[in-house]
């Protein structure tokens, strides 16, 4: 009897912290980190390993762009499932936060930190999407002097290409767009367009047609012609 009570003690006390997980889950899902955030901590030291609870927390201070704080989350992570492709992406991301928002200097010594979390991430993951639209970005923002390069960002748009088309279309156009070849980018928002249909496919079309290429005639075509579709 008295070993059927502990169970059912240890049982109540089980249901009770997933009760409080999911409800911290909610908040911030809604957005609510500042009431998620003591929920995730008092988890946390229940349990210091708890992956979720990590990962929460870690979003939680990206989201309030506490870039430092963030990335000792994601260390963790790291260390405790170091198989995990999106934990490897996550810090490279927070990372690669704080390296644009540092002096130049301090800025070049975390770059090839950036670099290798992504990298690692794809070789963790094959198909992860995130880690190749932030090298592709990474590519496109870094001086040459300092590994940007647009034959790098290429590579890994085709990489996306090859996984999602539409990812892949979105990519290339974004490299066109951002080296001024307008007409080739609208040529790869289009089909990006054409094969997803999504509204932001449609949206980078637009804003290429409204804020590069000067034609709003075309943006507000554009724009109409995704909320009839949405209609149907």
């Amino acid at each position: 009897m008295k070993l059927f009570t502990i169970l059912i003690f240890f049982f109540t006390i089980s249901i009770s912290a997933q009760n409080q997980f999911d409800k911290a889950e909610k908040l911030f899902e809604q957005g609510n980190y500042a009431k998620a955030k003591p929920i995730f901590e008092s988890v946390l030291i229940q349990n210091p390993k708890d992956l979720k609870a990590l990962e929460f927390l870690g979003d939680i201070e990206c989201y309030q762009l506490n870039w430092d704080t963030a990335l000792t989350y994601y260390e963790r992570l790291k260390t405790v499932k170091p198989t995990e492709a999106n934990y490897f992406y996550k810090y490279g991301g927070a990372l690669g936060m704080k390296a644009k928002e540092s002096n130049k200097f301090k800025a070049l010594g975390m770059i090839d930190e950036v670099e290798e979390s992504f990298v690692k991430a794809i070789k963790l993951d094959s198909k992860h999407i995130g880690a190749r639209w932030a090298l592709v970005e990474l590519y496109l923002q870094l001086p040459a002097i300092v590994g940007g390069s647009e034959n790098k960002a290429q590579k890994y748009a085709s990489e996306l290409l090859k996984i999602s088309a539409v990812d892949g279309y979105l990519s290339k156009g974004h490299i066109a767009e951002y080296f001024k070849r307008y007409t080739e980018a609208e040529k790869n928002y289009k089909k990006a367009v054409e094969i997803g249909g999504s509204k932001t496919t449609y949206q980078k079309l637009a804003d290429l047609y409204k804020n590069k290429m000067k034609q709003p005639e075309k943006a507000k075509a554009t724009l109409e012609e995704f909320t009839e579709k949405s209609k149907t």
